[in-house]
């Protein structure tokens, strides 16, 4: 069997390993589970990595199981949290854990019926018939209040200026743990991964692995960094917000933008992390790209790669299309695109709206240019502009006399005003 460990930490994926670990996988088919939290009913890019590694479990032989926290997700996770967490509705939370189970199984066929076959569990299964006495003197009593506040996410919390943290929040990491006890019995599941964040709730899994289940019992952890971006800011956020894996969230011609217009040190490093290219091709893409910076052809592949991954080949062309469609000489591959696309596109560009009845009426270029649109300054910078055959209405030259009528209207709802090649001007109808 390859070396899983040796493969993660070349692609930056490993920042704390359990001893032992390394070998055990090495050894046999090792079962390994990764949790999911339900804060919403979908999945943003953030939750790339994790699905990554059950992939890539999975491609190296060994069973990954993906475990959505509908019973973890009623307290929340104080992880890397100042404050505690609004608790959510059981409505809310049944509604987040369908979308995420579907989500994820676009990434793993839990289906299969090979021997490694990804599992996908809700420990909501398990967790809501246990009563608290049951929990407080079957797991309770296996580790101690001493151990649990030794925890980062519990010292922080509690050194901090907030209300500190509830009985609720505490007991968090002993029903992560009490996760992967059931997980080993049932499945016999030896190894849970995660962010760096979960270090603390991964190890108090160990522990009670160990401690309820004999001396022979053994249990293991690895963790993958917490991703970053180069300039310190939060990773996965766009200016819209999280980037999402489905598209009624995040439209794919959005997300392979965000891909696209990552920065070259960032494109180096995710390149690694998001991909499932091979260290020989991914050394090539990162020595052509270096040759030729303005070319972005790391960040060209990276969005290509991720794309496809996370859409399909066919929603990868037409994101491809679609931004392709802006720098097109002429409107037809701009026309062809369905009216949501058709604004991203034009994203960042200055726009402005007017009516329907000023349409019908028919509006001039120089007030289109300025009084109407504000694109230029006033009725002379237009006038200028026009005599120097430095406008376009929808990609064609126009000139001072021409009046704009609904025959021009792209989609009975857009015009594009242009100034130059790279100057535009977005008008909508309302």
């Amino acid at each position: 069997m390859n070396n899983l460990v040796e493969e993660l930490k070349w692609r930056g994926l490993v920042h704390d390993i359990m001893p032992g670990t390394e070998e055990q996988l090495l050894k046999e088919m090792t079962t390994t589970y990764i949790g999911f939290d339900p804060t919403s009913d979908s999945l943003h890019i953030g939750s790339l990595v994790p699905i990554i590694l059950l992939v890539h479990l999975e491609q190296f032989g060994h069973k990954p199981i993906a475990l959505v926290g509908g019973a973890t997700g009623m307290i929340g996770d104080p992880s890397g949290k100042s404050d505690e967490r609004n608790l959510l509705d059981e409505s809310t939370l049944e509604k987040n854990v369908a979308g995420i189970k579907a989500v994820l199984s676009r990434f793993l066929d839990f289906n299969s019926t090979d021997v490694n076959a990804p599992i996908l569990v809700n420990n909501y299964d398990w967790m809501k018939d246990f009563s608290f006495i049951n929990f407080a003197r079957d797991v309770g009593k296996r580790i101690t209040v001493n151990y649990m506040m030794a925890k980062d996410s519990v010292k922080k919390r509690l050194a901090g200026e907030g209300e500190g943290m509830s009985f609720t929040e505490f007991t968090y990491q002993l029903i992560q743990g009490y996760d992967f006890h059931h997980l080993y019995k049932t499945h016999h599941c030896l190894l849970q991964m995660g962010g760096s964040d979960q270090w603390g709730n991964i190890t108090t899994g160990t522990e009670l692995v160990r401690r309820m289940n004999g001396d022979g019992a053994k249990a293991y952890a690895m963790t993958c960094p917490l991703i970053t971006k180069a300039d310190g800011s939060k990773f996965g956020k766009s200016e819209g917000g999280n980037v999402w894996l489905t598209a009624d969230k995040t439209s794919v011609y959005k997300f392979y933008q965000f891909w696209l217009n990552t920065s070259d040190m960032d494109a180096e490093k995710y390149i690694k992390i998001f991909t499932f290219l091979d260290k020989n091709t991914i050394d090539l893409l990162i020595a052509e790209h270096l040759k030729a910076l303005h070319l972005r052809a790391l960040q060209k592949r990276l969005a290509e790669e991720l794309t496809t991954f996370v859409h399909g080949k066919e929603e990868l062309e037409k994101a491809i299309f679609a931004s392709n469609a802006f720098f097109s000489p002429t409107m037809d591959d701009l026309t062809k695109l369905d009216d949501i696309t058709f604004v991203e596109v034009f994203d960042g560009v200055p726009n402005a709206e007017i009516t329907k009845e000023d349409i019908a009426r028919g509006i001039d270029m120089i007030a289109a240019l300025s009084a109407k649109t504000g694109f230029l300054a006033s009725n002379s910078d237009a006038r200028r502009e026009l005599k120097q055959n430095a406008i376009s209405l929808n990609k064609a030259k126009v000139a001072e006399d021409y009046k704009i009528t609904e025959q021009d209207l792209i989609k009975d709802k857009f015009l594009v005003l242009q100034k130059g090649k790279k100057n535009y001007y977005l008008i909508k109808v309302i």
